[in-house]
């Protein structure tokens, strides 16, 4: 039984009511809860929530699954504030003991204290920018991914924690060209691929 802990990080804030992350989180907890070979948890980042129980949600997972929208650039505040206050709590508490070095040698090994270690994550991320804007060099993120470029922070983060990354999914132009449909075609085959056909790499 693989345990899945979802984390719905869509903010409702300004002129966003955090649809789009609802629908994936949505298709998500709908496609687990379908296979009998996994288990879930979600959690949703506008609602109340204790800080302890996510850190046990954390530690009971083996995969942790990620929806966010970016806000120049980055995680919304809720979001981030979520990841803030379950982290500090999960400090010494199962997430992370340390930052990994020691007095002895204390300009190595920063970064391997976690706790997290044989977990993996997933991370999806939906955007106004279009798919161009970073895969054409001369455009605004100068040929970077996603990953490589403006979630590069997020991805070391959970490499602090000691957890492993399955291959994330982004989802562009969101707010001009949606096609919420093909989007969730194309998010349901990639969970086939990452969870049921190549189960051997959660």
């Amino acid at each position: 039984m693989t345990k899945i802990f979802v984390i719905n990080g869509g903010q409702k804030f300004g002129h966003s009511g955090g649809r789009f992350n609802e629908t994936i989180t949505d298709v998500t907890v709908d496609y687990f809860t379908n296979h009998p070979d996994f288990e879930v948890r979600m959690s949703n980042v506008n609602d109340d929530y204790d800080a302890q129980q996510e850190v046990e949600n954390y530690v009971w997972a083996d995969v942790v699954i990620y929806h966010t929208p970016i806000w120049w650039f980055q995680l919304p505040h809720g979001f981030k504030k979520y990841i803030d206050v379950v982290f500090t709590q999960g400090h010494a508490n199962g997430i992370y003991h340390s930052d990994g070095r020691r007095s002895a040698n204390p300009t190595r090994n920063y970064g391997t204290g976690g706790m997290l270690n044989g977990r993996k994550y997933m991370l999806t991320t939906s955007w106004n920018a279009p798919e161009e804007a970073f895969t054409i060099p001369e455009e605004f993120f100068m040929g970077k991914s996603v990953d490589e470029g403006p979630l590069f922070g997020f991805h070391r983060m959970n490499a602090f924690t000691g957890m492993l990354p399955l291959e994330s999914m982004h989802f562009h132009d969101i707010e001009k060209n949606a096609d919420v449909e093909r989007d969730m075609r194309e998010y349901r085959a990639h969970l086939t691929k990452t969870f049921i056909t190549e189960p051997a790499k959660v």
